[in-house]
């Protein structure tokens, strides 16, 4: 019976061949090359072209297999996120926050997916990056750590509904000004407010987890307006209170529950001074133009029945001392006429 032959020993010395860096594209070359011998042979060709550090090997077949599988999972993550996006928005049952908050969930949950198929699909050996794994994630943790903090202040945001896209919240310029504006979007690092004059602010979630927010539509969006008013002292004070309810109520969006009131301030120097307390439920819209539509009903209703407006008064007190008895005595004999 013939014996089978013995395996060659390994020859003392020999150099090992390097090793591919992406093993994910040695399998699909070798399926090439079993199914056509013509494609098959460009293959090997690009493989043949190829650089070597130490151990490492990467060809030309590898960096084109490379960047066209990042790019399918690239594609294949994008096109996921908006079918589900599109899915989100047909459902009837969950309001804005929910969709939002199912959005963010979602496309985390597609990234990290995404991101493992593409490790997979590549055939990268994660145990070669562990010389610098340790360098590697405390690099992560400090670079990333106010993204990961915002991206999870988004989520707790969401999830207690206390900022909701569609909110007016009470927000400050660089010179300090507080102004308003409505949140159009809350993404991963911040939150998009955008203001009457059309000024987006781009507001780190974070900021608004510890900072004081004044939310103006959190459990209601009824806002209430107050409007300055200063009248004469020699006007009928009744008429002139009847006159500025009258006035609000006759204003586009003031609100009639609740009803407009007149307030009693004190008196000025100049005036006895009221404010107008309004209603509206739209403060997106902004509270300016509600001031002025009600400033503008009030000023027809005062003229029409001649509600004195106030005017600076003075009293002058001079005292007594000999320079004004010269001033006087000058004018006198100026006022007195020449002999004829």
């Amino acid at each position: 019976m013939a014996q089978p032959a013995a395996t060659p020993a390994p020859v003392s010395g020999a150099t090992p061949m390097p090793e591919n860096g992406v093993t994910g594209a040695d399998v699909v070359r070798e399926d090439i090359a079993e199914r056509s011998q013509t494609f098959g042979g460009i293959v090997n060709r690009l493989d043949s072209y190829a650089v070597e550090l130490g151990d490492w090997r990467v060809s030309a077949f590898d960096v084109i297999f490379a960047v066209g599988a990042v790019l399918l999972v690239l594609a294949f993550a994008i096109i996921t996120s908006r079918l589900i996006r599109a899915a989100l928005k047909r459902i009837k049952g969950l309001d804005g926050t929910q969709a939002v908050l199912a959005d963010k969930i979602a496309t985390i949950v597609i990234w990290i997916v995404t991101f493992l198929v593409g490790i997979d699909l590549l055939g990268i050996d994660l145990t070669a990056l562990t010389v610098f794994s340790g360098a590697f994630g405390l690099a992560i943790g400090f670079g990333l750590q106010k993204t990961f903090g915002n991206l999870i202040s988004g989520i707790i945001l969401l999830m207690d509904k206390s900022i909701k896209p569609g909110d007016v919240i009470a927000v400050s310029d660089q010179t300090g000004q507080q102004t308003f504006g409505q949140i159009r979007k809350i993404g991963i690092r911040a939150v998009s407010v955008t203001t009457r004059d059309e000024r987006e602010y781009l507001i780190p979630n974070e900021n608004l987890m510890i900072n004081q927010v004044e939310n103006w539509s959190y459990s209601s969006r009824n806002v209430r307006i107050q409007v300055p008013v200063g009248v004469s002292y020699d006007a009928d004070m009744a008429l002139a209170e009847k006159l500025m309810l009258e006035a609000a109520v006759k204003a586009r969006r003031v609100l009639t529950s609740p009803a407009p009131s007149v307030w009693w301030n004190g008196f000025g120097d100049n005036a006895v001074n009221f404010t107008i307390h309004c209603w509206i439920n739209d403060p997106e819209e902004g509270t300016g133009n509600v001031r002025s539509d009600v400033l503008r009903q009030l000023w027809a209703l005062f003229k029409e029945h001649d509600i004195g407006l106030p005017y600076p008064q003075r009293d002058l007190n001079l005292k007594q001392s000999e320079a004004l008895d010269r001033v006087i005595a000058a004018l006198g004999e100026r006022s007195v006429p020449p002999p004829e």
